[in-house]
């Protein structure tokens, strides 16, 4: 097994093209995306009766497709269940784009805003200062599906989620000042039972985002005041300044609610693309706690290979996880570390090229779990040679070590 990674080859989810360097990963240009299917139903296809949008639209326009309008108006404009399509190339925004609580679909019916099929559109933020109130994208509606955009450059969150039961895929987030997407409550007077509950995040890319301090910007993260029911998969969070996924609590707020990660991927977080690392960042893959309170995560088939410091940590958590089917690569300190809890541990792999620090698992460790203390086992010789990963065409992760695909 190759200690660091020679070639890391990375088909991005906005190309649909597989790109290769030797000795970095590729970030590929947003020239175009792929053909999605949803994993709501059918392939895309245009939806009668949409509003449009497009980078040189007008507030006051019609938001036909020979009119297109804003995305602020639109979003002002769409009724429940309806469809805003973004047209593709860079939208230059200024302050957050917020769809407002009340601004709701239904369970039989989401609002959709979606990338217009084949064409990627950018909201780029890049003219915000680094400040908390700057987010980029603020989803504080319910039943809403966000399809296909990329959100760039935000003073905090790229996207921010405030809202319950929402759908979020086939999104980028990228070089913002805070967490790329983040789940918590909309304002410090949201009651308990008002806090983000159900949110699904789909076939996702968060990279590159970074604070100045080094020490808040993620992946991902449903921390210090989100609800139940939450849930990642098919994601991949790589190359931000702190960690990949940030489940963290705080005894003022008290416990959120469980989370589940499933088949995704975190990678050489803690460390940009360019190979900047802030050494006050924590640089952990996976995250999933923090004051010393008990929340019962559910974190199966992830992988976390190659980062800053541990690749998943209980992080002061001491309840009772779910660690199941995880593979934990060379990653600079521990693979897996779990210092208290009742946390159960089954089939899980721990694999190093070289020496280094042995796992600890504090909770229910069966033998089908293959962790590090000294020597591999025979389930690491399936995760040798470079790692690779891509987007199926259904939206599931596949990811590759040597060319051949793995699954956790």
């Amino acid at each position: 097994m190759q200690k660091k990674k020679a070639v890391i080859a990375c088909v991005s989810l906005l190309a649909g093209s597989l790109v290769a360097l030797s000795g970095t990963v590729a970030q590929a240009t947003p020239d175009s995306a792929p053909t999605r299917t949803s994993t709501l139903g059918t392939p895309a296809a245009v939806a009668a009766g949409a509003l449009y949008v497009a980078p040189g639209g007008t507030a006051d326009a019609a938001g036909t497709e020979s009119d297109p309008t804003t995305l602020a108006s639109a979003v002002s404009r769409v009724t429940s269940g309806g469809t805003i399509y973004l047209r593709g190339g860079t939208y230059a925004h200024s302050g957050t784009v917020t769809i407002p609580p009340g601004n709701n679909g239904s369970a039989s019916a989401r609002t959709t805003l979606a990338a217009y099929p084949g064409e990627t559109p950018v909201l780029n933020f890049s003219a915000m200062s680094e400040d908390p109130a700057h987010r980029g994208l603020a989803l504080n509606g319910d039943y809403w599906h966000v399809d296909g955009i990329v959100v760039e450059h935000a003073g905090d969150n790229g996207i921010f989620i405030g809202g319950s039961h929402n759908v979020v895929e086939h999104v980028v987030t990228r070089f913002n000042h805070d967490s790329g997407l983040q789940i918590s409550r909309i304002a410090s007077d949201t009651p308990d039972d008002r806090w983000p509950s159900d949110n699904l995040v789909l076939s996702s890319e968060s990279h590159d985002n970074a604070d100045s301090d080094g020490e808040d910007a993620d992946g991902f993260a449903s921390k210090l005041t989100s609800g139940p029911g939450n849930v990642f998969r098919y994601t991949v969070s790589h190359n931000n300044i702190d960690d990949g996924w940030d489940l963290y609590t705080k005894s003022e707020t008290g416990p959120i609610g469980p989370v589940t990660i499933e088949d995704s991927l975190a990678y050489d977080n803690g460390t940009l693309s360019d190979g900047t690392v802030n050494s006050d960042g924590d640089r952990n893959g996976y995250k999933l706690g923090g004051d010393g309170i008990e929340v019962d995560h559910v974190v199966r088939r992830n992988i976390a290979y190659g980062n800053g410091h541990h690749g998943f940590t209980y992080n002061s958590n001491p309840g009772s996880m779910t660690v199941s089917d995880n593979v934990s690569i060379d990653n600079a300190e521990r693979n897996f570390s779990f210092d208290k809890g009742t946390s159960v541990f089954r089939g899980n792999v721990s694999c190093r090229g070289d020496d280094g620090s042995n796992d600890k698992t504090v909770g229910d460790a069966d033998g089908s779990n293959q962790f590090w203390t000294g020597s591999n086992g025979s389930a690491c010789s399936a995760y040798s040679g470079a790692m690779g990963w891509s987007f199926a065409e259904d939206g599931s992760l596949v990811v590759t070590f040597g060319g051949n695909k793995v699954t956790p």
